[in-house]
């Protein structure tokens, strides 16, 4: 059907887009996946699909708005690096509200209907807000999540002395950063006993623990919010469990998140927590494809099924995913079940592979010093590299990481791995 034609679709008149290629998601899998397409098919009609009001960005940055220190321009994605492809169409506030994988359309909230020959769902997840804590839909309650959010808890940290962050995962620990540079008292609240336990075992997160104390952020371990209390002008404190109240202007809330499926229902695309993907990106029904955080993928080195919310991931299946729409077939590798390269109070660290190592049967070496540690976790038999763990000195970290990603037997070079002298030397036969 030609572009601009009109049909009915379930007794509702809407306007017909047609287009090669669909991406449903603007974000890092989609538009990895849209710009490689065009880098293969410099004909196809790419249209991409974003239910946010804002252009592409770089969501990694967005704490960087809450600081001041970036402004949205500055986080672009069309233009910058990779993102280089031309002649692709995005459509802003655009959230698709069913699929039809038989008649291949998708319909939109308005009632706007896309037909596509082939279409890539990258709908990434969106914060998951525990039912049990009551107030959470107070004002300046924020789970920071869009460049959106990043502008509403800007706005609000200037009438904030001191904020109340929920959960010690990454992206909170940034968030409260962002909050200090502005110069305003934040205190974090982990159920957890150590911050980062979703990266690394609490005895190997002192590093990181002694730069967030040295950086001014107050931390409660073992605790959990119960209630956000608030007046008319919003957030005015946070309840724990343990009885404690702390008085504040501003909560976030980093509590983990949940894919973005739900316009899926009766599309017959199989979902089993987000949508299921095979080794080339491929969903169950013909000509459809799934990246992304929303992806249920593979963990190279157990095999496992696997969904992850990092940046990095989703570019590399985006990418992945692009190639198999654009005709060129091409397996995935699979998503670390941990992979994580970053830094949080000028303290580097990487974590990747099996880190948590206390109910498992491991071969474990941790080597410390003031200012670094180290841990290499080695299967039973102590001739695989399977998780790693560097804070302080990360150097050749990407060796290590291609080393457990290729399962490969170490008995050669294993004192170089232990010695942390590893070369691309130990790789040539």
């Amino acid at each position: 059907m030609p572009p601009g034609s009109l049909s009915k679709r379930k007794g509702v008149d809407v306007n017909e887009h047609q287009s090669q290629y669909v991406i449903v998601g603007g974000s890092a899998a989609g538009m990895a996946a849209a710009h490689t397409i065009r880098a293969k098919d410099v004909r196809g009609t790419i249209t991409v699909l974003s239910e946010e009001p804002d252009v592409p960005y770089f969501r990694p940055l967005i704490p960087f708005l809450v600081s001041g220190q970036k402004q949205p321009e500055d986080m672009a994605l069309t233009g910058s690096g990779p993102y280089m492809g031309a002649d692709i169409a995005v459509k802003t506030g655009a959230r698709v509200a069913a699929c039809d994988p038989d008649s291949r359309s998708l319909t939109l909230e308005d009632g706007t209907c896309y037909g596509y020959e082939k279409v890539l769902f990258a709908t990434g997840s969106r914060p998951y807000v525990p039912p049990e804590i009551e107030g959470t839909g107070a004002e300046g309650v924020f789970a920071l999540r869009t460049l959106a959010d990043a502008r509403s808890m800007a706005a609000r940290a200037a009438r904030t002395a001191h904020a109340v962050m929920l959960g010690g995962g990454l992206l909170n620990l940034k968030a409260a950063f962002a909050l200090l540079e502005r110069g305003v008292k934040v205190t974090l609240v982990v159920y957890s006993p150590e911050v980062l336990s979703q990266l690394m075992d609490p005895e190997d997160a002192y590093l990181v623990r002694k730069a967030l104390d040295d950086a001014g952020l107050t931390i409660h371990t073992g605790a959990s919010a119960t209630a956000i209390q608030s007046d008319p002008s919003g957030v005015t404190g946070v309840a724990l469990d343990n009885g404690e109240e702390l008085a504040c202007q501003m909560v976030c809330i980093g509590k983990g998140v949940r894919p973005n499926v739900e316009f899926l229902q009766g599309s017959g695309v199989a979902v089993d927590g987000g949508i299921v993907a095979d080794r080339f990106t491929a969903a169950s029904r013909p000509d459809t494809y799934a990246a992304g955080d929303v992806a249920v993928t593979h963990d190279p080195i157990s095999g496992a099924p696997i969904m992850t919310a990092l940046w990095t991931n989703a570019v590399e299946m985006g990418r992945c995913a692009g190639m198999n729409m654009a005709g060129i077939k091409t397996a995935y590798t699979g998503t670390f079940g941990i992979l994580n390269a970053t830094q949080v109070a000028d303290e580097p660290f990487v974590a990747m592979g099996v880190v948590h190592t206390r109910s498992g049967d491991y071969e474990i070496h941790r080597r410390a010093t003031a200012t670094t540690f180290r841990k290499l976790v080695f299967d039973p038999g102590g001739n695989r590299l399977v998780g790693a763990v560097f804070v302080g000195d990360i150097r050749n970290a990407g060796l290590y990481r291609y080393v457990i990603r290729e399962r490969m037997d170490v008995t050669g070079f294993k004192p170089a791995i232990i010695d942390h002298t590893l070369h691309y030397g130990h790789f040539i036969c």
